[in-house]
């Protein structure tokens, strides 16, 4: 890395990934950070995501992601 701050993304979490988490954050990375280097340190498994997205597009845990991008994250929901 060359000493620069990154990229700055915003992360939603939605329904049981709130639990113990949060509902929105800010969160600086390095240049280049990918969908699971958010996923880690929340203790989120790619497989336990039903929807992703990045700036309302359906992304991926190797989707790269941007300085200014919002990153979605959606367990799947249960009903009926």
């Amino acid at each position: 890395m060359t000493g620069g701050i990154g990229v700055r993304v915003t992360i939603k979490l939605f329904a049981t990934f709130r639990d113990g988490r949060f509902k929105v954050e800010e969160r600086d990375l390095p240049e280049g950070s990918c969908v699971f280097n958010v996923l880690q340190p929340l203790s989120i498994k790619p497989e336990e995501i039903a929807i992703c997205f990045i700036n309302g597009k359906d992304a991926n845990e190797n989707s790269v992601l941007k300085d200014g991008d919002t990153l979605a994250l959606f367990p799947p929901v249960g009903g009926g």
